[in-house]
C-alpha cells in the first residue's frame, strides 16, 4: 500500500492528495491521543469526537487503499461529520465555560463575559475547532478528484490521484 501510495513517479496532484491524506491521518491520530491523555471521556457526549475521529480515520484508510469515487464520497461524508462534531464541540465548550464564568462573576457585561469565556483554559473554548480544520483538510483532498470525472473512466486500485 505505502509503496504505491508514495510513488516518486506520481504526478504532482496525486502526490499532493497523498500528502493531504497522510497529514489528515496524522492529525486524526494525534487528536485522538490528545483526547485520551486529557481523559475526555467522562460522560456520553464526550465520546462523540472519538467516534468522529475513528470514522474519519477508517475513511482515510479505505480511500487510500482504493481511491474510487465511492470511497472519496465516504471520505467526504466522514469529513462533514468531523466538521459538525467540531462545531458542536465549540458550542458545548463555550456553554460550559459561560456557565462557569457567570457563576464566578454574574456582574460581567456580555462583551467582557464573551472575552473571558474565549480566554478560558478549561475547557478550551476553541479547541474543538481542530476537528473542523481536519475535516476541511479531508475535503480539500477530494477537491476535483479525478474519480468523479465520468469521462476519465475508473481508476486502478491503489491510486488516489
Amino acid at each position: 500500500m505505502l509503496g504505491r501510495m508514495w510513488s516518486p513517479a506520481a504526478e504532482p496532484p496525486v502526490r499532493l492528495r497523498q500528502l493531504l491524506l497522510a497529514l489528515l491521518a496524522f492529525g486524526l491520530i494525534g487528536v485522538g491521543v490528545e483526547l485520551i491523555l486529557l481523559e475526555h471521556y467522562e460522560d456520553a457526549p464526550m465520546f462523540v469526537p472519538f467516534a468522529a475521529l475513528a470514522v474519519g480515520l477508517a475513511a482515510v484508510v479505505l480511500h487510500a487503499t482504493t481511491g474510487t469515487a465511492a470511497t472519496a464520497r465516504v471520505l467526504q461524508a466522514a469529513m462533514a461529520a468531523l466538521i459538525l462534531s467540531g462545531l458542536a464541540g465549540v458550542v458545548l465548550h463555550y456553554r460550559g465555560s459561560l456557565e462557569f464564568q457567570v457563576d464566578m462573576d454574574p456582574t460581567l457585561s456580555r462583551w467582557a463575559l464573551f472575552w473571558k469565556v474565549l480566554h478560558m483554559k478549561a475547557p478550551p473554548t476553541l479547541a474543538p475547532g481542530v476537528m473542523v480544520q481536519l475535516g476541511l483538510l479531508g475535503l480539500a483532498s477530494t477537491y476535483r478528484h479525478p474519480a468523479f470525472d465520468r469521462r476519465a473512466g475508473s481508476m486502478p486500485t491503489g491510486e488516489i490521484s
